[in-house]
């Protein structure tokens, strides 16, 4: 059904089976982009979980690229985030050039977001606890940017999407204000249902705010040649800034 993505196909490879992301990004793509979206089964969101899902991932790249998709977004920030940001890249080009098509991860989406912000350094808060919270700052610390923190909320990986914004939007306001503020706020992983905070956030505190959500759209748009402007979910995608070279 062509007429249905007169102006781009996206393939959209998703860690876990929790709904809500998929959906947010759809209501939030213009209209005539097309989504095919496939699923791992994530359920623990511990590291040997993320080591063994590559597998997943690949097969998943091969059944869109057969379908002639534009783009193919293998999303999930963790999973990618843990090998380190040189090795996710080799991972990526080795995917691109088997398949012949265009691929960018979650990381690689958000690190592209706040740089077209503009951003050096980054308050980042995330669902998760333990170690691996270091792990995603050394992420962002290899691509250049200055971590005042990573911090996770406490709160089981399969219940994240419980979590109120308005407890989201407390904590972050927390980290900001006793880390002495940043040039962004960054929020890892998918499974927030917190789009209705991102524009409260960035009034309040006065800084830009990277959410999975509304980057991936952004980034999906520029790499198709689309750019239509959306209010209300942060100023990325209200003034839709050219893609880094």
């Amino acid at each position: 059904m062509a007429f249905t993505n007169w102006r781009g196909l996206i393939g959209c490879i998703h860690p876990t089976l929790r709904p809500g992301s998929t959906e947010e990004v759809i209501r939030l793509l213009p209209e005539g982009m097309g989504v095919l979206s496939l699923y791992n089964e994530i359920k623990r969101g511990e590291r040997d979980e993320f080591e063994k899902v590559m597998v997943g991932y690949e097969k998943h790249i091969a059944t869109l690229a057969e379908q002639k998709c534009d783009i193919i977004h293998p999303s999930g920030a963790p999973p990618f985030m843990v090998e380190g940001f040189a090795n996710e890249a080799k991972r990526i080009k080795t995917w691109e050039d088997r398949f012949q098509v265009p691929i960018f991860t979650s990381g690689q989406n958000q690190i592209n977001a706040l740089k077209a912000l503009g951003a050096k350094s980054i308050i980042g808060v995330t669902y998760f606890s333990g170690d691996i919270n270091g792990a995603f700052a050394k992420y962002f610390e290899d691509a250049g940017f200055h971590v005042k923190c990573m911090e996770g909320m406490e709160v089981p990986f399969n219940r994240a999407q419980e979590l109120s914004g308005e407890l989201v939007y407390a904590f972050i306001k927390k980290l900001f204000l006793k880390h002495g503020g940043a040039d962004a706020i960054y929020m890892l992983g998918s499974g927030w249902r917190t789009l209705h905070i991102i524009k409260i956030l960035e009034q309040d505190l006065e800084i830009p705010v990277v959410h999975p959500q509304p980057s991936r759209v952004w980034e999906m748009q520029r790499r198709l040649h689309v750019r239509e402007a959306k209010q209300g979910f942060g100023i990325l995608l209200e003034t839709m800034p050219p893609l880094p070279r």
